[in-house]
């Protein structure tokens, strides 16, 4: 007993001052776990709040409306009026001459509907379409029901464009989008967990692979096995493939500039921001305006929108859905290139004495 030292009562028997606290949580795995528990509180708030303010009231502002027939005259202009009053919505009226050069703006998408004012005593004729907007079109059927109700003016109303039999409110177009934007970066996350050793023309390579074998696999699941909707097959799954590769480069690209935090940008752009201003569960007519604009320059709003026109507007396919995402593309694989030498993996080339 007389032999055992006496316990120190010097430097490493103080407490540790806050400093010293504060260094050691910085350097042990608690600090990254806890900021990881905070970004996804957020992040789950974000999420809900980015889709009920975009899809839980959608309200028209604006709605492009061709018109024929005598729109210039009292009972046209009373009819309009209350169509405007009844949505709380101006309709952006387009005249035409006649009802072919309207229904070929619609095939063109510049249009929502076709509005037909007869001239005296016959009824009013409101040609919609659901394939360029479900939502849009029933406000349209609603208001026009209301104003003919409240006048005692006839109505006849007719779908230009029905959706497809499997696809009765217009989603499915959305959720395969949507399924290759998510599928997307997620992909390109997994090559950088378990495909760290790639270098990074590897890994653009293995990114345009996934893309077109995931892109094949949602087109033919939708259409060959569920039949929900049918595709134009090959342009559908370019349509898919190109969407996924540009969102797998998204992530690459940011995780190139920012590292483990790359998740953070990515989420926020492509699904916070993207996917609820993109027209596929609420047509842009209907969306908050700013969302509305923004979501065209998006990869989800550019994929839904050559998907739909792909779908359901054969023949009248415009360029600036592909021009988006292939620049969404071409910018990540630059700048993915450009600062390769900072993103995390690859392998170092062998030495020549060991290739030998």
């Amino acid at each position: 007993m007389g032999d055992m030292p006496e316990l120190s009562h010097g430097e490493h028997g103080r407490p540790p001052t806050p400093a010293q606290r504060w260094a050691a949580f910085r350097a042990s795995p608690f600090l990254p776990a806890t900021v990881l528990t905070l970004i996804l509180a957020a992040a789950a708030g974000l999420f809900a709040g980015s889709y009920t303010y975009a899809m839980a009231n959608p309200t028209p502002h604006t709605i492009p409306t061709a018109v024929v027939g005598a729109y210039d005259q009292p009972q046209g202009r009373r009819f309009v009026a209350g169509m405007e009053k009844a949505l709380a919505a101006s309709l952006q009226l387009h005249a035409y001459d006649d009802r072919a050069a309207a229904e070929t703006d619609v095939d063109d998408q510049r249009v929502f509907a076709v509005l037909e004012i007869p001239a005296a005593g016959d009824a009013f004729v409101l040609d919609v379409s659901s394939a360029s907007g479900a939502t849009v079109a029933q406000v349209l059927v609603e208001a026009a029901q209301q104003v003919g109700k409240a006048s005692g003016a006839p109505v006849t109303v007719r779908d230009l464009k029905p959706l497809q039999k499997g696809d009765p409110r217009g989603l499915a177009i959305f959720y395969i989008s949507l399924a290759a934007v998510i599928i997307g970066f997620v992909g390109a996350i997994q090559l950088s967990v378990h495909a760290r050793a790639l270098n990074p023309f590897e890994r653009i390579l293995f990114t345009v692979a996934y893309a077109l074998l995931g892109g094949f696999v949602i087109a033919a699941v939708v259409d060959w096995l569920l039949g929900a909707v049918h595709l134009p097959f090959v342009e559908s799954w370019m349509i898919l493939a190109l969407t996924m590769f540009a969102s797998g480069m998204v992530f690459t690209m940011f995780n190139t500039l920012f590292g483990r935090w790359a998740m953070l940008p990515t989420w926020g752009l492509m699904v916070l921001l993207g996917n609820p201003s993109s027209g596929g569960a609420v047509s842009w007519p209907l969306l908050p305006s700013v969302l509305g604009v923004i979501g065209q320059w998006l990869p989800p709003g550019a994929s839904v929108n050559a998907q739909h026109t792909a779908v359901y507007f054969a023949g009248h396919q415009h360029a600036f859905p592909f021009l988006v995402l292939a620049a969404w593309a071409v910018v990540s694989c630059a700048v993915f290139w450009f600062w390769r030498h900072r993103h995390p993996g690859g392998r170092a080339a062998a030495p020549a004495h060991a290739a030998a």
